[in-house]
């Protein structure tokens, strides 16, 4: 009877295993050098990185109904709602065939990390947070500015009240749980890699 009830538990946890999703959410100001950093993470250890803008962008170019509902929204100034961006990170999470995921730029508010976690069943293994000093990452945007019309310092400015005012909260929500990992985003890309490795590398494996 045991060993019946044994192997049925087993098989439970195997399949549950199997399927386990992780993901990681990527959250720091506008320049504080998430895009690259991901492109590194995705390159040393397998994830696949998801950008719920890029996606956003990409619906509202296929034509879809979904997507001209998308970009209508965005015309008139409103936020896109949180299911609607989730379920395209649904869906690309998965196509991708992986069950490991970098999700950058989301979420950006309390309202879209309840939801995530509501229509998802997924909570992040953690939080992925570059912190950088405002004045850097100005100096970062304005240096690459090619033309971009977001680039400027007044909208920059704005994209900074409005990270500190919206996606503050979901890092302080996941650091109450132990669940941030914080990275001094100010230092050159290399020694950022090198703090981002070690968060990233299996502890059996930095303890080898």
């Amino acid at each position: 009877m045991g060993t019946a009830v044994d192997a049925v538990a087993k098989e439970a946890n195997g399949s549950v295993t199997e399927k386990k999703t992780e993901v990681v959410f990527v959250l720091g100001g506008p320049g504080s050098g998430k895009g690259t950093q991901c492109a590194n993470i995705v390159q040393h250890f397998g994830y696949t990185h998801l950008s719920a803008g890029d996606l956003l962008r990409a619906e509202t170019k296929s034509g879809s109904e979904n997507g001209t509902m998308i970009q209508n929204m965005i015309n008139e100034g409103k936020i896109v709602p949180s299911e609607v961006t989730i379920k395209l990170l649904q869906k690309a999470m998965e196509e991708s065939g992986n069950d490991k995921f970098l999700i950058d730029g989301f979420p950006r508010n309390e309202e879209n990390r309840a939801a995530f976690e509501a229509v998802t069943k997924i909570e992040p293994e953690f939080v992925l947070f570059f912190d950088c000093p405002e004045e850097e990452m100005e100096r970062r945007i304005l240096s690459r500015n090619q033309g971009r019309a977001d680039d400027n310092v007044e909208t920059i400015r704005k994209r900074f009240k409005v990270f500190l005012e919206s996606s503050l909260p979901v890092v302080e929500y996941y650091d109450a749980k132990g669940k941030v990992r914080k990275i001094d985003a100010a230092k050159p890309v290399e020694e950022v890699f090198e703090a981002v490795k070690i968060i990233f590398t299996p502890k059996e494996k930095a303890a080898a």
